[in-house]
């Protein structure tokens, strides 16, 4: 659930700010409205931030033995201020240096056919009345230079002449060909530059150097630029508060913020301690501020890992569907992963790690409680389905394909299923296959969870007395219930599910087509009722395409779910795959004792990569598919836009 909030108010003397901030911080209950302050503080502050974070990033790239922990060199802020500022700088020159290098080069490479260029010595024979100008043309037409045109040869090439003009005038010579380009000089000779980029390349390495030397600091750095954080926050909060429009302090200090209704009493008694004002009330719906703090059970709280881990949070006036996401990205899970011998894997290796964790005195982290849960019900899915490391079910113990479900299980892929309305067709027999009914199971997920998220929506809406906007969520269900007929007969199989049967006397594609009209009208004229059904439908009216694009999305929110069955189908494919080759590989070897030995080192590389590889596609195939379904499909029918933000009171985060 999402703990109800109080908006508050603080009033205190402005002269007391520091230390009521100080005591607001170790109290850690109030969620503060966002405050952007101003002070010179606040500003080295971020500079020592920044130069911290530029620091930690730079000598983070040298590679240094690995130090026992607790074991790395010690720094005062001071000189990690310090140090830092000298990386920065270093930093700073060493992108010049490298800019000089490249420009320098680059010269270079210009003046590469042309030999040494001395900048002096062409200055001295100007001095002289000797004024040269260098030159390149394309050879063939170097002997078409006016001959008045007084000329030194330099050298050529195959394309190139290049020559000097001597005392040739201010400008270009009047007489000289067009073709002819004149050769700017370079910015100093070319020995020069020369020795330039020696002496910038020595300067690089000493930057390296020390870098290298100070390297073994990073975790101070790295300490210290956590403990900036509170205080820059600290002193943001410090400035911003208690000032006016004109940016003058008053008299008067306030703050504003958000604590869980179960901590107001014990926020309260703190208030009337420090004797500040204390204003509370319950968030109004134009409150965008307003944090959301989640509390559920044990078993509840097992995706929050997962959440925190995507950034997502509901609004603090939208659902928490922590259960529902939980319950049904295990099922995914467990239908992506697909194998039940992976999930066995996985699962020792998360019992073991929690083991290692609680023996050494460690808090079990809480991402493991998840992986061990979606791990068991992947073993259990493969036990149902018959799957473990891709093996062919003529070759697992028949104990294991007792366990699992005919109907989905892949020791009975040939076998056609009969139901009861229809079993022959023209003569033919018809029926399911094992891959039909394991889509028929996808589809069957998706109208039960999509169905959830409107069933939700409609206890809130009967919760707070919108009774008529109740029928919108119910036209959106009808609308699902019909679309899953036709999904059915489009998809899987349109001799079982047929659009012109009966029931009765009623053909069945009628009664589909009606529940689909007459939940559309339903919707149409209910879903944005605020107490008013003209303007609902108005409303309606003014966004008639993608209202009428809705049926549509019904139809395709419903067939998206056939990704648990296609991604779980081309991991059992690969699985398979790796066993073929496997085999194939461990057969060349056979008659001869050294190459068995070395095809079984061979195979058994094979197996571990290929199936570890397969185990990592998998996981990334959850992620993609598995959370789509829950994040995108089914928050999209429960109207969530994960808009929140969590609850993170003022504290001290360095405790």
């Amino acid at each position: 659930m999402i703990e109800p909030m109080k908006k508050v108010s603080v009033v205190l003397l402005n002269k007391e700010k520091e230390e009521a901030l100080k005591a607001l911080r170790k109290i850690g209950l109030v969620h503060l409205e966002k405050i952007d302050g101003a002070s010179e503080k606040l500003t080295a502050f971020k500079e020592y931030s920044n130069n911290a974070m530029l620091t930690e990033s730079i000598l983070g790239e040298i590679k240094l033995p690995k130090q026992k922990k607790g074991t790395e060199p010690k720094l005062s802020d001071e000189k990690v201020i310090e140090l830092c500022k000298e990386v920065v700088a270093k930093s700073e020159r060493k992108k010049q240096l490298m800019e000089e290098i490249s420009a320098d080069t680059t010269e270079l490479d210009r003046f590469a056919a042309w030999g040494d260029v001395s900048n002096e010595d062409l200055d001295f024979l100007a001095e002289k009345g000797i004024a040269l100008k260098l030159y390149e043309i394309n050879a063939e037409k170097y002997s078409l230079i006016d001959p008045d045109l007084e000329t030194i040869l330099v050298n050529n090439d195959k394309k190139t002449v290049r020559f000097l003009i001597v005392n040739g005038g201010e400008g270009r010579p009047e007489k000289l060909l067009p073709e002819a380009f004149e050769v700017p000089l370079p910015r100093i000779s070319t020995k020069l530059l020369q020795k330039e980029i020696l002496a910038d390349e020595k300067e690089l390495d000493q930057i390296q150097a020390f870098y290298v030397e100070n390297a073994k600091y990073v975790p101070a750095i790295s300490a210290y630029k956590k403990a900036l954080e509170s205080d820059i926050e600290f002193e943001n909060i410090n400035s911003g508060m208690g000032c006016d429009k004109e940016g003058s302090e008053n008299d008067l200090a306030w703050l504003t913020g958000y604590v869980p209704v179960a901590d107001m009493e014990d926020f309260k008694r703190c208030c009337s301690a420090n004797e500040w004002a204390l204003a509370y009330a319950d968030p109004e719906d134009e409150d965008t501020e307003v944090p959301t703090k989640l509390k559920n059970n044990k078993l509840v709280s097992l995706i929050y890992p997962l959440t925190d881990f995507l950034g997502t949070v509901p609004g603090y006036h939208e659902f928490d569907i922590s259960g529902w996401f939980l319950l049904f990205f295990t099922i995914f899970f467990a239908m992506i992963f697909g194998d039940g011998g992976y999930g066995a894997l996985v699962a020792v290796l998360i019992l073991f790690l929690m083991i290692k964790t609680k023996l050494s005195g460690k808090k079990i982290p809480a991402a493991f409680g998840l992986f061990l849960l979606v791990s068991l019900a992947t073993v259990v899915w493969g036990a149902v389905t018959c799957t473990w490391f891709g093996i062919p079910a003529d070759m697992l113990p028949e104990w294991l394909v007792n366990l699992s479900i005919p109907y989905i299980s892949s020791a009975y892929e040939d076998t056609l299923w009969k139901v009861p309305w229809v079993s022959v067709v023209n003569g033919k027999a018809v029926g399911l296959t094992k891959d039909q009914n394991l889509q028929i199971f996808c589809f069957s997920l998706a109208l039960i969870q999509l169905n959830v998220a409107h069933i939700k929506a409609a206890i809130r809406n009967i919760k707070e007395r919108k009774g008529l906007k109740v029928l919108g969520d119910l036209g959106s269900m009808l609308q699902l219930i019909g679309m899953f007929w036709i999904v059915l007969s489009m998809v899987v199989n349109d001799k079982v599910f047929v659009m012109t049967g009966y029931i009765g006397t009623v053909p069945v594609g009628l009664i589909e087509i009606s529940l689909i009209a007459i939940g559309f009208a339903m919707s149409f004229a209910f879903s944005n009722y605020e107490g008013s059904i003209i303007a609902s439908i108005l409303e309606s009216c003014k966004n008639i395409i993608s209202v009428l694009l809705g049926v549509v999305n019904v139809f395709s929110d419903i067939v998206s779910y056939i990704r648990l069955w296609a991604v779980g189908l081309a991991g059992a494919a690969i699985s398979g795959t790796v066993n073929q080759l496997s085999e194939q590989i461990f057969g060349i070897g056979a008659g001869n004792i050294i190459g068995h030995a070395i095809m079984f080192i061979l195979v058994i590389v094979l197996l571990v990569f290929g199936h570890g590889l397969n185990m990592i596609l998998n996981v990334l195939s959850v992620i993609v598919h598995g959370v789509r379904l829950n994040t995108l499909e089914f928050c999209t029918h429960i109207g969530m836009s994960w808009s929140g933000k969590k609850y993170q009171p003022f504290a001290d985060r360095n405790k």
